[in-house]
């Protein structure tokens, strides 16, 4: 999706059947904030289980939010075959929650983030394949706030019955928010490219309801 000036952020990028928001460059400081999750976070290559066979990605990724108390479950996190052990919020990390709970507010989106999942792409030749985040745990019409660190790269919706397609560049410090039917109609991906050498960390923040 190319335009001549910016979508404000109550701007729909969707044709129809979903809501994304993208609200533009949240974080000033995303070099510094790159290389401290790069360098502090647990990072851990990912794993896929596509038609019985499993394989370990060069992606890695990060499970990370609210740890289990004596009044409640830990947060599970389940696909492709594989749950994922959740880690305690990185300071820095629940700085950034409580950033875009507040930067929602004007959007009257009343949400507080329990989860987030990292995801470390070491360069353009690391991709994500189409899939939506329409795991049971999320619940019905999820809000997915995803923010990008690193290097710009192409993401691209597509929707699964008409296969229309929207495309738009996430650089450094954008915050874009998927929610309303979103999940339920259309896919996401990450798409690769050899004309990226530099890496990138998505986070996407979530509320997963398995948390009483």
């Amino acid at each position: 999706m190319s335009t001549l000036f910016a979508p404000a952020p109550t701007d729909n990028l969707l044709p129809y059947d979903g809501i994304v928001n993208d609200l533009g460059r949240l974080i000033t400081d995303d070099k510094a904030l790159y290389q401290q999750l790069l360098a502090e976070l647990p990072w851990q290559s990912d794993k896929v289980t596509l038609f019985g066979k499993t394989h370990i990605t060069t992606r890695q990724i990060v499970w990370m939010g609210d740890t289990p108390s004596a009044s409640t479950q830990a947060l599970s996190y389940t696909y492709s075959g594989h749950t994922r052990p959740i880690e305690p919020w990185h300071p820095a990390v629940f700085h950034v929650k409580h950033m875009i709970e507040q930067q929602l507010q004007p959007l009257k989106i009343c949400t507080q983030f329990n989860s987030c999942l990292l995801n470390y792409y070491p360069s353009g030749e690391e991709g994500m394949g189409y899939h939506a985040d329409d795991e049971p745990e999320l619940g019905h019409q999820p809000i997915i706030a995803s923010l990008s660190l690193g290097a710009t790269r192409k993401f691209v919706f597509k929707h699964k019955k008409t296969q229309d397609k929207v495309e738009l560049y996430l650089e450094s410090g954008q915050l874009v928010v998927m929610r309303g039917d979103t999940q339920q109609y259309w896919k996401h991906s990450i798409t690769k490219t050899k004309k990226v050498d530099t890496g990138r960390i998505s986070l996407t923040f979530r509320h997963m309801l398995n948390h009483p």
